[in-house]
């Protein structure tokens, strides 16, 4: 068994080598808390929670960092925006980012540090760049040279005589505009902490270099994030650890983005969906399978109607599940997944395939009801069990019977009521022989996205 990835820095497919086996370190980028996700935003860390599922279904212990910047410029334009603290402006959006994480079913980090706790780290880093002659203080900035390190942009691939990057707002007495703030200095009205180059705040990509240090250590497996922070967040991160003497990551994973009608998914565009609102209009783990079940690195097209495809997909997966366990009672999980899913997920977390290997499962599963062999039938929900469990969509699962506090099966049972009412009149007109009227009904419930299924114990309903 080899776990392959494709490495960002590569470029190609590697074999997947722990730095200590058995063992898997993971860094993610994680939120920056100016304002509540849309499902762009949550799709990086759903990735990842499947990538450490597999993992951790492997075998391997996975230690799991995802940071939160809680201090940015966009933070503090915000609270000014509002008329209220840049610290509440974070805390709020960060606890969305929470929610909407918990919602989707992910699984909670090892840890979860904050920029702002890290200062400590950020200073003593920046210390040691500055005696190597990697840094420099101006003004009361720290800035990186990016001469100085020969290795910068080999990750995006770039070329820094054809970089431009002008100065930032405030950014004074750089050597060269291409040099990136990693501390900026005080301005009024803003917070600050002390230094001994004088108050400043944390630049971006500062805070990721230190706390990935502070909990990974020197050297780590895997670093991962979207698409777009390859440059210049990445970028700037690598410059800053290996100066520093910090081997850092072995592997440089990304994900790709939502988007809506070819555009990234972004506030700025306007075009973002909230995970708040997108909770009411869709079950969460219908939205977890849509964002999901597309490769990680694939794009994701954003569209009710692909939404709508995705709930029709997984209403297919829940109706064998269901159909299963009114038959024989609950049944658990297999030991092992079924090795053509594996194989799949071994493969770059190729989970288009791996989803292929879950309905193939069900269609044979439902074969097996038809033909009444339970034992067939139980068989392939125990594999599906075990595979939609690697993905975090076992319906089954206590985190999704108790996702909406039972108003689902409540709802679930109202309209069974309902149902059931329609068709004894069906088997009423049945019985006398009134086919037309029969079928009429039949057909009505079908236009209203049901599907009946006559079986020898009675019909029985699912949704289409």
């Amino acid at each position: 068994m080899t776990i392959r990835l494709y490495d960002t820095s590569a470029r190609q497919i590697r074999d997947f080598s722990p730095l200590r086996p058995g063992c898997v370190s993971i860094y993610l980028c994680g939120a920056t808390v100016q304002a509540a996700p849309h499902i762009g935003h949550i799709r990086s860390g759903l990735n990842f929670d499947i990538m450490r599922r597999w993992f951790a279904y492997r075998g391997y212990d996975v230690t799991f960092v995802r940071n939160v910047t809680d201090i940015d410029d966009k933070i503090l334009a915000k609270g000014a925006e509002q008329g209220r603290p840049w610290w509440a402006i974070g805390y709020e959006n960060e606890r969305a980012f929470n929610d909407g994480y918990a919602a989707l079913g992910c699984l909670p980090p090892t840890v979860e540090p904050r920029a702002t706790g890290h200062v400590t780290e950020m200073v003593e880093m920046m210390r040691g760049l500055i005696e190597r002659g990697h840094a420099y203080v101006a003004d009361g900035n720290v800035y990186f040279d990016v001469r100085s390190f020969p290795g910068y942009l080999e990750l995006s691939n770039q070329e820094l005589d054809n970089l431009l990057q002008p100065s930032g707002e405030g950014e004074t007495g750089k050597r060269d505009p291409r040099d990136f703030a990693m501390w900026k200095a005080a301005k009024p009205g803003e917070p600050s902490w002390e230094t001994p180059w004088g108050r400043g705040r944390p630049g971006w990509h500062l805070e990721c270099s230190a706390m990935a240090h502070k909990y990974l250590g020197e050297a780590f497996d895997i670093h991962g994030g979207g698409l777009d922070l390859i440059f210049p967040h990445h970028e700037n991160e690598i410059a800053q650890a290996k100066a520093f003497g910090d081997a850092f990551a072995s592997y440089w994973l990304h994900n790709a983005w939502v988007t809506m009608s070819g555009e990234k998914m972004s506030k700025s565009l306007g075009n973002s969906v909230l995970v708040s609102e997108m909770v009411k209009q869709w079950r969460p783990i219908v939205l977890r399978y849509y964002l999901g079940t597309p490769h990680y690195r694939s794009m994701i097209e954003y569209s009710p109607e692909a939404l709508r495809e995705a709930e029709a997909a997984f209403a297919r997966i829940e109706g064998f599940v269901q159909r299963v366990v009114e038959l024989a009672g609950p049944v658990e999980p297999a030991a092992e997944v079924p090795p053509a899913f594996a194989e799949a997920m071994d493969d770059d977390f190729g989970v288009p395939q791996a989803l292929a290997v879950v309905h193939t499962a069900v269609r044979q599963g439902n074969s097996a009801l038809t033909a009444d062999d339970k034992d067939t039938a139980v068989a392939r929900l125990a594999e599906v069990r075990a595979m939609l469990g690697v993905l975090g969509l076992d319906p089954l699962d206590a985190h999704w019977a108790g996702a909406d506090g039972g108003k689902g099966e409540e709802l679930h049972g109202v309209v069974d009521s309902l149902v059931r009412l329609v068709l004894d009149q069906r088997e009423a007109a049945r019985t006398r022989k009134d086919y037309a009227t029969a079928d009429a009904i039949r057909d009505s419930l079908q236009q209203s996205g049901l599907v009946i299924e006559d079986t020898p114990s009675g019909p029985r309903w699912t949704l289409s």
